[in-house]
Formats: C-alpha cells, sequence, structure tokens
C-alpha cells in the first residue's frame, strides 16, 4: 500500500506541475512579461513542482483517507 501511494503521489505530482506550466504559459499576464534571469526561472520552476508536490500529497491523503475510512466503516 506504501508503494502504491507513492507512485499516486509522484504520478500526480508530474501531472500537476505539468498542468500548472500550462496554465503559466497561456496567462496573457505572464506571456507580456518581461522574461526573467536565471535565478528567478529557477525560483518560479521550485515554486511550481512545490506547488504541484503539496497538491498532490492532499490528494493521495484525502482519497486513500476515505477508501480506508469505507473499508473500516463496512467490516
Amino acid at each position: 500500500m506504501v508503494k502504491l501511494s507513492l507512485l499516486i503521489l509522484l504520478v500526480l505530482t508530474v501531472l500537476i506541475a505539468f498542468g500548472l506550466r500550462w496554465r503559466e504559459e497561456r496567462l496573457p499576464a505572464v506571456r507580456a512579461a518581461r522574461r526573467p534571469g536565471w535565478l528567478e526561472q529557477q525560483k518560479l520552476k521550485l515554486n511550481r513542482w512545490m506547488t504541484a508536490a503539496t497538491l498532490a500529497t492532499l490528494v493521495t491523503i484525502l482519497v486513500l483517507g476515505g477508501l480506508h475510512w469505507l473499508r473500516v466503516l463496512q467490516g
């Protein structure tokens, strides 16, 4: 079960990070802004991945916790 939750966490993190990057590229205000330096780009990437990991963690906890409590309540 631990391996499954880690796999779900990894997959969700990657998918959410791709979704956040796609959303950032489509926002007109972000595209119109001047291109940041290398350090700023790295900070933005780190922020995107940390946000994705946080959201993936919350979703994993809620889904697997909900499944656990369904199993507890049934038996």
